[in-house]
C-alpha cells in the first residue's frame, strides 16, 4: 500500500430534506456561494491537499453536478464569441481540477455503505473521505495537516473538533488519549450520536477523514443500524480493535452548510473575503446593522 494519499471519496447522495424546496430539483451540494457551489469548494479542498482522483457518490437526482464538473462546448463557444476570455478560462479550468469520477448510491443505506461503494475505485491505496455538504476553511488546514499525520504515522486519521456539550448528540463522539504530536490525539473509543450524560468527550467528528483500505472490510462487516443504515461510526470503532485511529484536532474553519444557519454564515464570511464584492457587500452589511440597530 502506498504512503500517498492521492484518492478522495465524496459522499453526496443524501436528499437534503432541510433545503427542501429548493433540493427538490436542485441538489444541495449546488447550493451557491455566491457563484460557486459548495461541492467545489470541497473538491478544491481536496485538489489542494494533493489528491488528484476524486469518486463523488451520488444518487439518481444529482446528475447536476456530474454536469458541473463536464465540458458545455455551447457555452464555451459563446462565451469565446463575445471575448469573455476570463469566464471561458474559469469554466474550462473547473473541468480540469482533478480526475473526477461518479457513481450512484441506489439505496440510502447511510455514510457507511456510501463510503464503501468506493471499494473497486479506491484498490489497494489510503483515500480521504470529504462529506459533500461541509466546507472547510483554508486557514484551517484541516485536510492537508490529516494528510501530513498519515505520511508520517502511517495511520487513519479522523478530525476532531470540540463542540458544546449539549450539541454531541448530534455527532459522532471520540474518546481520545494524548499523542506525542501537535494537534494530534489517539482515539479509543467512538460513539454515534451520545447523550451528553453518556458521552466520552466533547469532541466531534467533523465530516474529513483518511483511512486505509482495511476501512472496506469493516465497513462489509457492520449491522445495519437505525433506519437501516450503516455507520462507518461503527466500522471504525470495529478498525480501533486492529489498527491505531488517530485524531486531528482543530477549532474553527468549518461551515456545514446543511444546515441554513451555517449555510447563511458560510455566504457571508467567504463573500467578505473576496476582492471582488467584498468590500461593497461589507459596506452594504454594516448599513444593514445599523439600521436594524444590531450593533
Amino acid at each position: 500500500m502506498s504512503n500517498s494519499v492521492r484518492k478522495a471519496v465524496i459522499p453526496a447522495a443524501g436528499f437534503g430534506t432541510r433545503f427542501l424546496p429548493f433540493s427538490k430539483s436542485v441538489p444541495k451540494e449546488m447550493l451557491p456561494i455566491v457563484d460557486t457551489p459548495v461541492i467545489q469548494f470541497i473538491v478544491a479542498e481536496a485538489v489542494a491537499a494533493g489528491m488528484t482522483d476524486i469518486l463523488i457518490i451520488t444518487s439518481r437526482h444529482k446528475k447536476v453536478m456530474e454536469d458541473h464538473f463536464d465540458r458545455f462546448g455551447e457555452l464555451e463557444a459563446a462565451l469565446v464569441d463575445k471575448g469573455k476570455q476570463a469566464e471561458f478560462d474559469q469554466i474550462v479550468d473547473l473541468t480540469k481540477m482533478a480526475d473526477i469520477h461518479f457513481v450512484r448510491q441506489g439505496e440510502a443505506k447511510g455514510l457507511g455503505h456510501a463510503i464503501g461503494m468506493a471499494s473497486a475505485h479506491v484498490g489497494n491505496e489510503p483515500f480521504a473521505v470529504l462529506l459533500g455538504d461541509d466546507i472547510m476553511h483554508e486557514r484551517a488546514g484541516v485536510l492537508k495537516g490529516m494528510v501530513d499525520a498519515f505520511e508520517t504515522h502511517g495511520s487513519a486519521v479522523v478530525a476532531l473538533m470540540e463542540v458544546d456539550p449539549s450539541e454531541i448528540g448530534s455527532y459522532g463522539c471520540a474518546s481520545t488519549e494524548d499523542f506525542a504530536a501537535d494537534r494530534l490525539v489517539k482515539v479509543t473509543g467512538m460513539v454515534e450520536k451520545p447523550s451528553p450524560e453518556v458521552a466520552p468527550s466533547n469532541l466531534a467528528v467533523m465530516g474529513r477523514y483518511i483511512f486505509t483500505p482495511s476501512i472496506f472490510g469493516e465497513i462489509e462487516q457492520t449491522t445495519p443500524g437505525v433506519g437501516g443504515e450503516i455507520q462507518i461510526t461503527d466500522a471504525m470503532v470495529a478498525l480501533l480493535a486492529k489498527e491505531q485511529l488517530l485524531g486531528y484536532t482543530f477549532s474553527d474553519g468549518r461551515f456545514d452548510t446543511g444546515k441554513k444557519i451555517d449555510y447563511l454564515r458560510a455566504v457571508v464570511e467567504l463573500a467578505l473575503e473576496r476582492p471582488d464584492v467584498g468590500p461593497e457587500f461589507g459596506s452594504f452589511l454594516a448599513e444593514i446593522c445599523q439600521r436594524e440597530g444590531l450593533v
